[in-house]
């Protein structure tokens, strides 16, 4: 990312060819989208009208994409925002039993918060699942979550397919701590760590931009 970062989410009519619309104004103001999310909404007096949220930069003349924006026929409404990396910054994310999580998230939360009083944004995600392939799905489900900068895999047993998926999480580029447990997963992964709390400590000095803790200086190492 090169430029200053933009956020707005658009209401519009649920119809076809509102997002390329929408994708054309802002192509004619060179803005580059980062991020994209497309939904229906459901409740409150616009339910059943579509919302788009953009993360973007490099645009051309904000003020203008806004009134541009504001004049397509389809859309009803546009509002700015801060984007989310200002706001919640980067993902640690926890992935297994629930006692293990839980672990897991005490120590990663105590030490963003130690970070964020700082002037530091970083938020974690948790996710306690059973079963093989609802925790592979969910493991390779995080290298297309935005601003995902870090995994943990807790639990007592994990293998097979979960641990393919660790393997396909860090060729996306995001590094993997595993608790010491059975199954292959821990031989899959960049870190091992005994103690869940420790876990989520190293798992947010990694992500900090303050922390000396580096974990590709440590990979392949057991604590």
């Amino acid at each position: 990312m090169t430029g200053d970062m933009y956020a707005l989410s658009i209401i519009t009519e649920n119809r076809a060819g509102v997002l390329r619309d929408v994708a054309t104004v802002m192509a004619d103001y060179q803005a580059n989208i980062l991020v994209i999310q497309q939904s229906i909404l459901t409740t409150g007096p616009n339910a059943g009208k579509a919302c788009l949220y953009f993360e973007f930069e490099e645009c051309s003349d904000h003020g203008r994409l806004i009134a541009d924006l504001a004049g397509v026929p389809s859309v009803l409404e546009v509002t700015t925002y801060p984007p989310f990396s200002r706001i919640f910054g980067s993902r640690v994310i926890i992935i297994g039993g629930g006692a293990q999580v839980a672990q897991v998230a005490m120590g990663a939360v105590n030490e963003a918060d130690r970070h964020n009083i700082r002037g530091e944004r970083i938020s974690v995600d948790t996710i306690p699942l059973v079963g093989e392939q609802n925790l592979a799905l969910a493991v390779d489900a995080v290298a297309r979550l935005p601003r995902a900068s870090i995994l943990v895999l807790a639990g007592s047993l994990m293998g097979g397919e979960i641990s393919r998926a660790a393997d396909r999480v860090r060729q996306a580029g995001i590094p993997v701590i595993a608790l010491k447990m059975a199954g292959s997963v821990p031989e899959h992964a960049d870190l091992v760590v005994t103690d869940p709390i420790q876990a989520g400590v190293f798992a947010v000095m990694h992500v900090s931009g303050k922390a000396v803790f580096d974990i590709s200086r440590v990979r392949g190492r057991e604590f």
